[in-house]
């Protein structure tokens, strides 16, 4: 069989819906300026789903930094590896301000967050020793774990009993095969919007001889008193082994950044194979990776804003008998009760009838019975927004309850 014929045949889970939702429910086409409202098929919608909780996609001082830099460097500079002919002062530079501001002593430059957790899983492990992790972790950690050739247990979500059901069974394999033990878990998990129980998988550490990892892509710059961090946020910087953070959501950028023990760092610089072997991140990345962290750290008024509006659109969602599930972070989900063809008339709804542009999660990523729709909200969102917003949703609710819905499903094919 032609190893092409499955393009064809068999698509995929997602692939499959293409020719009904392409363009609109999938692949959909955000315009204008970064705002709390842009454009969608050519009319101004309300947007909760960009991850730009900070507000510095389009921040003035964010977009200067970026011109300047792509004026003076342009795209290209450096040239080539890190390793072989890509390193800069700058580069060193925004490591050391990041290992500073995550309380680490050392940290070292992703070209991006994905590749650079598949590589960082795939340095820091061999056939010795075992992974356990949560099973809601991210694609990316899923990815990585697919290229280590030893053994690795899962635990239900959060389930701290299980976890140490199954560090039981890994501490048995190692003593055998001379290797050691990775967890690892997530700061902010970012469709749930709940915590990894870092502090109590910290504890399990005084049992068991175990690393910890933990993926803080939604918690860095939201999470902790500074917004270092999920783990500086339960006070445990010193406990977490590994810290992964991400440019792409806080930072309202692209690349992300590995942190530790300056020993562990250099193991990893030398170690990485999505670094070693890939072009060196451009330096107007760089140099605009480094005015944001500046703003991170010297404005603290974003994070309060964005706090101030995830605390009244959460408190207004709730008040309006929504539930929202067990999220202590920014990550709004709001959980309804139905299928595939509700969710599709919901998003239809939301998008047409409301001017309300949010992501919207079904079965398989969830359960089957339920809906989710996922808002990002962010400190360029007013409390306006939130009002129209909360009220919205408890009359989709109420529609859902009444089955207008059901009533109104229909087949949209977008031309």
């Amino acid at each position: 069989m032609d190893v092409f014929n499955k393009c064809v045949v068999n698509p995929g889970p997602l692939g499959k819906y293409a020719k009904q939702t392409e363009g609109y429910f999938m692949f959909p086409k955000l315009e204008g300026e970064l705002s709390n409202y842009m454009m969608f098929e050519g009319k101004k919608r309300l947007v909760w789903s960009l991850n730009n909780y900070l507000g510095l996609g389009n921040h003035p001082e964010v977009r200067k930094a970026d011109a300047d830099a792509a004026a003076e460097w342009g795209m290209a500079y450096p040239m080539g590896a890190r390793m072989m002919s890509g390193q800069t002062k700058y580069h060193e530079q925004l490591e050391k301000e990041l290992a500073d501001f995550v309380g680490r002593e050392a940290a070292y430059l992703l070209n991006y967050g994905y590749q650079g957790m598949v590589s960082i899983i795939n340095a820091m492990v061999d056939r010795k020793d075992v992974i356990v992790y949560d099973s809601e972790a991210h694609a990316c950690i899923i990815d990585g774990m697919r290229l280590h050739f030893g053994k690795r247990f899962v635990y239900p979500h959060n389930n701290m009993e299980n976890l140490e059901r199954e560090l039981e069974r890994a501490t048995k394999i190692v003593n055998k095969t001379g290797g050691g033990i990775l967890v690892i878990t997530e700061g902010v998990y970012g469709m749930s919007g709940d915590l990894g129980k870092l502090d109590e998988i910290v504890k399990l550490k005084k049992k068991f001889n175990f690393r910890l990892f933990i993926d803080d892509a939604h918690g860095f710059g939201t999470m902790g008193p500074t917004g270092a961090g999920t783990d500086e946020h339960f006070g445990l910087q010193n406990e977490v082994d590994l810290y992964f953070g991400t440019f792409a959501k806080s930072m309202a950028g692209i690349g992300g950044f590995v942190a530790a023990k300056k020993e562990i760092v250099k193991y990893l610089q030398y170690n990485m194979r999505s670094q070693i072997f890939a072009k060196s991140l451009p330096m107007p990345m760089v140099i605009g990776a480094l005015k944001r962290l500046e703003l991170l750290r010297s404005q603290p008024e974003h994070k309060d804003k964005l706090w101030s509006i995830v605390t009244a659109l959460q408190k207004g969602l709730v008040d309006a008998g929504l539930n929202i599930g067990n999220t202590n972070s920014p990550v709004t989900p709001v959980f309804l009760n139905g299928g595939v063809p509700e969710a599709t008339q919901i998003t239809y709804d939301l998008r047409e009838n409301y001017n309300i542009f949010c992501s919207i999660v079904a079965y398989p990523v969830i359960p089957k019975g339920l809906i989710m729709l996922r808002l990002i909200p962010t400190a360029i969102h007013t409390l306006e927004d939130v009002d129209y917003t909360v009220k919205t949703f408890a009359e989709v609710k109420r529609k859902l309850e009444n089955n207008e819905y059901i009533d109104e499903i229909k087949v949209i094919t977008i031309e």
